[in-house]
């Protein structure tokens, strides 16, 4: 098969198989074994695409052409590569997760579920593939609408609010902003296409530049930087599974994706160095980085805690792009996968134990290591990756993002990264410790054990990837140094 090819099916699959999900909804076994097959099949073929963009083939297919230099249209490059790798690989092992989750704990509207997430993954792999501002803005919109009977799963008063702060933030900041600044690229250039080396250098001047920019930074809400941050721990209300597609899978991936591409293929590296465009907008991921983490260290509950966790490590990879240096870009693109695998890990554990043990409160599991030290072990090699410490993946790309710092003289940034990490331990590193070291509590249920075997299995699965991403990240830095270089 074609380059072409596997792209436009890695899309068309998922979605397409939202509907024999729908249909084979009375027989969970057969509803899931269609998820997982296409789970299989979309993973291999975006892993058959590899070899060629490393190879330098940028295999392109226009969809549906409005008037010249407007369309639809998908384009392979490095950086589309590492995001559809990590949605399509993720999206199996949550599903094998959701299969454990959704049955041991009881959950209604299961079809639905899983109906709506393959519907969003298809729509993740649709930003990941876009060839131009157009294509990834659809796609982006349709990904918002299709994440929304997710958060919204349980039906609750408190779910729908939190569905109405969903939808308006991400919709709201979207339409107001960001395709603002489409329409205004569009009027500068004439053109919408992501180009190496960017397409508005010539077009715009300094401050006219930085206007664009922070139009596309706070118009592309899913990377959640503050104020507009809101919609991310209202979301929490959603069951675990979701909680992994918002934070690891999908939905703030293809924000700081959408940032990180709109600085390297719209405006280019060197021309955010030569005009200074976004050095002021550093100071807001600055402040959502040190702030988002200040917020979780407060936070009882163990799911409110990874989501301001989730916020601040997001403004990491737009921080990165923002440096607009090769190394920062190369870290900010590797943290798109070790962020993913390991926040990933911890909202699986987070899930784990609520049905398990029925417990959400950090201050509730003293001593819970002792009859789940299986998920507990995990939840400490996750939180290792988030916090950036050997031998997890996260140590590289928080490696590359420091040395990007420094590459652009930017060291107040290498200072908040480094504060941020000490931040990471002292919000993470507690909740094994008194899980294994604490006296257990009085209120703990009885013959407590490990969650259901799917859930075991996807758990292992990411920890082990966090540190598979240690010794063997070579594949990742390959595609994430094309991306530091401005290939397109």
């Amino acid at each position: 098969m074609t380059l072409v090819g596997a792209m436009q099916l890695a899309v068309v699959l998922p979605a397409a198989a939202s509907l024999p999900i729908a249909v084979t909804g009375r027989s969970p076994n057969l509803r899931e074994a269609v998820t997982l097959s296409t789970a299989v099949v979309v993973l291999l073929l975006v892993a058959s695409a590899v070899p060629g963009v490393l190879a330098g083939e940028r295999p392109e297919i226009t969809l549906m052409e409005f008037v010249p230099g407007l369309s639809l249209m998908f384009r392979l490059e490095p950086l589309g590569m590492i995001f559809a790798l990590v949605a399509s690989f993720l999206w199996l092992v949550t599903s094998i997760y959701s299969i454990g989750y959704m049955r041991g704990h009881h959950e209604e509207n299961q079809t639905r579920f899983y109906a709506c997430f393959a519907v969003a993954i298809a729509s993740a792999l649709g930003v990941a593939f876009a060839g131009n501002m157009l294509t990834l803005f659809v796609a982006y919109e349709v990904l918002s609408i299709s994440t929304y009977p997710l958060v919204t799963h349980s039906g609750t008063e408190e779910a729908k609010r939190a569905g109405r702060v969903y939808l308006g933030i991400l919709l709201g900041t979207s339409i107001g902003f960001q395709l603002l600044a489409i329409l205004w690229t569009w009027n500068l250039t004439g053109t919408l296409d992501f180009e190496a080396g960017g397409i508005l250098a010539g077009h715009a001047d300094g401050p006219a530049a930085a206007l664009l920019l922070a139009l596309y930074v706070f118009g592309i809400g899913k990377a959640a930087v503050m104020p507009f941050h809101r919609w991310l721990p209202a979301a929490m209300v959603a069951p675990t599974p979701v909680s992994a597609l918002l934070h690891a899978v999908a939905v703030v991936k293809s924000g700081v994706f959408a940032i990180l591409k709109v600085c390297v293929y719209l405006f280019g590296l060197d021309f955010l160095t030569s005009t200074g465009a976004s050095d002021w907008l550093l100071y807001f991921a600055g402040a959502t980085i040190l702030l988002g983490s200040l917020v979780a260290m407060r936070k009882d509950n163990l799911k409110a805690r990874l989501a301001y966790s989730t916020i601040s490590q997001l403004s990491y990879i737009v921080a990165g792009a923002l440096l607009a240096s090769s190394l920062a870009a190369t870290g900010a693109a590797m943290h798109i996968a070790m962020h993913a695998f390991g926040k990933i890990t911890l909202f699986f554990c987070a899930g784990a134990i609520m049905v398990a043990a029925h417990k959400t409160e950090i201050s509730e599991m003293d001593g819970l290591g002792r009859a789940m030290p299986f998920t507990f072990v995990a939840f400490f090699i996750g939180s290792l990756s988030i916090i950036g410490l050997p031998p997890t993946g996260g140590t590289w790309s928080k490696f590359y993002l420091a040395l990007g710092s420094l590459e652009s003289g930017q060291i107040w940034m290498l200072v908040v990264l480094m504060v941020s990490s000490m931040l990471n331990i002292a919000y993470l590193l507690p909740l094994p410790v008194r899980a294994f070291m604490a006296k257990p509590s009085t209120d703990l249920p009885d013959k407590i054990t490990e969650a259901p075997l799917p859930c075991l299995i996807a758990i292992g699965v990411t920890s082990l990837g966090c540190l598979a991403l240690f010794f063997y990240p070579d594949l990742l830095y390959q595609l994430a140094s094309l991306v530091g270089a401005g290939a397109g």
